[in-house]
């Protein structure tokens, strides 16, 4: 359950109280997967997505039950996530606009960074530098030193950073080469912009695509770039040249993924058409259908185990992941059975994966389409939890039963609904929750004397919710602000996160 504080145009701080239903333990994931890293030391997987959990997989193929731990601190979507230190450390960006610094072998959080002023969308991660970039929505880019994240602690969690400004639009893409000597952008404003990460210095804008940039890749030394858009193009870039070098015509619909082998020579991409290609970048005639997924590809991430890659995990905006195998690529280029013209249909190398990681959609979505009075539905649900059999009737048109059911039922409108994260969120307004009076009869409940007294079902709600709550913890996580967290766990595994 998560309580916000927000400033209006008035300038009121507006409070909005939210909480989920769920099971205590959320083992699968609920819906899209945004991210993926690849541990490959201890053969761990991290997957990040929708559902605003973090969770870590084993990859070992005999394992029945894949799932290790969940890593939950976020309260919106993750949308990037990147492995440092060698797997020790995991940097995480979300729509909840927070940067977060994980403990990737025990699955802690050990800081937040609140330097962004909306959703982050996108990570960038020079490993022989440690050092980290993010940016989003609010059109910044900032700079982290990793090693100064990981030294953060809750009484002394004061982060200086560098930040590069210049972007005109919101930024869904970010690349930084491992040496950490280019950085680049790509967002809505359809164009490639390039800075040195040592001074801050702007470098170049590079235009070309007709659409936003999705996915960014750098070469070892910054001196080329891959980029994929929603124009359905990948192109190649030459920064010395500042000019684009190549265009690939791959996919039918717009590239949202892209990775590419250790030589830069060849690069796998996939995105809303739902199939996986490797092309080779030095002849654009030359590509490989790897697979279909059945969903649009959000993420890929190649198994850098072995030269060439043996597989490739993939994520769509379905909640599984499949492990693709690359076994077979090589002697299919060899063999000459690749495509070179690119009207003819390809045959996929593969049409099974080699590995699912099982998620599991919250089937509730089916539900609240066939509901007409969401209200009434959820309040019985949240005070008389008991399921009792009311009446057998037998072999029925389930819609013609909707359909004389139905009644229309008036309920103040104190709560919304959101689906979002892929798990029913309930949120309290603050102007409308105490204005939910109804009469104890209309709400269900007897009285012995016969009276029928007004109730507030907000005010019943959270008496419900917080009446046996533990004692709090407090955590003080940012004295310069005054922004404290409060952290509520019970036997349920709500955890309530306050910003004061």
């Amino acid at each position: 359950m998560a309580t916000h504080h927000r400033q209006n145009a008035a300038g009121r701080r507006k409070v909005q109280v939210s909480y989920v239903i769920r099971d205590e333990v959320e083992k699968y994931n609920r819906n899209g997967v945004n991210a993926l890293q690849l541990d490959p030391a201890l053969n761990r997987l991290f997957t990040a997505g929708r559902d605003s959990i973090i969770r870590i997989w084993s990859v070992y193929q005999h394992k029945q039950d894949p799932y290790i731990a969940s890593m939950e601190h976020h309260t919106d979507w993750v949308n990037d996530i990147v492995l440092c230190c060698n797997g020790k450390t995991l940097i995480s960006a979300s729509s909840d606009t927070t940067v977060k610094v994980w403990n990737a072998h025990k699955g802690f959080c050990m800081s937040t960074l609140r330097t962004h002023k909306d959703y982050v969308k996108a990570l960038a991660y020079a490993k022989d530098k440690e050092l980290v970039a993010s940016a989003g929505l609010d059109r910044q880019i900032f700079l982290w030193d990793v090693n100064t994240l990981t030294a953060l602690t809750a009484s002394n969690n004061t982060v200086t950073t560098s930040s590069l400004s210049g972007n005109k639009d919101s930024i869904y893409s970010l690349a930084m080469n491992q040496m950490g000597t280019v950085i680049v952008s790509g967002s809505t404003e359809k164009v490639l912009r390039v800075w040195d990460p040592r001074t801050c210095a702007k470098l170049m804008k590079l235009k070309g695509h007709t659409d936003n940039v999705k996915s960014l890749l750098l070469n070892r030394d910054g001196t080329q770039c891959l980029s994929g858009s929603s124009d359905g193009t990948i192109r190649l870039w030459s920064l010395g040249q500042q000019r684009c070098i190549a265009t690939y015509r791959v996919h039918d619909e717009g590239v949202w993924a892209l990775q590419v082998n250790e030589a830069f020579t060849h690069v796998y991409s996939g995105g809303r058409d739902k199939k996986i290609y490797c092309t080779d970048l030095r002849n654009p005639d030359i590509r490989v259908l790897i697979c279909e997924e059945k969903a649009p590809v959000l993420k890929m991430e190649l198994d850098r185990s072995a030269d060439p890659p043996p597989a490739i995990w993939v994520s769509t905006t379905k909640s599984s992941v499949n492990k693709w195998s690359l076994k077979g690529m090589h002697n299919f280029r060899s063999s000459g059975e690749y495509d070179n013209d690119c009207s003819t249909p390809l045959t996929p190398l593969c049409t099974q994966p080699e590995q699912v990681i099982k998620g599991n959609l919250f089937e509730l979505c089916l539900i609240l389409k066939e509901v007409p009075v969401l209200s009434t539905v959820w309040l019985d649900c949240l005070f008389f939890p008991q399921a009792c059999k009311g009446e057998d009737l037998g072999k029925v048109e389930f819609d013609e039963e909707i359909k004389k059911r139905f009644k229309m039922v008036y309920v103040p409108n104190w709560f919304s609904v959101d689906l979002k994260t892929g798990m029913l969120t309930i949120t309290l307004d603050e102007s409308d929750c105490f204005a939910a009076w109804v009469s104890a009869k209309d709400a269900g409940f007897s009285s012995s004397d016969g009276s029928d007294p007004k109730l507030n079902l907000g005010g019943l709600l959270l008496q419900a919710l917080l009446e046996f709550w533990p004692r709090t913890r407090i955590n003080p996580m940012d004295e310069e602000e005054n922004e404290w967290v409060i952290d509520i766990t019970v036997d349920v595994s709500i955890t309530i996160l306050t910003f004061q």
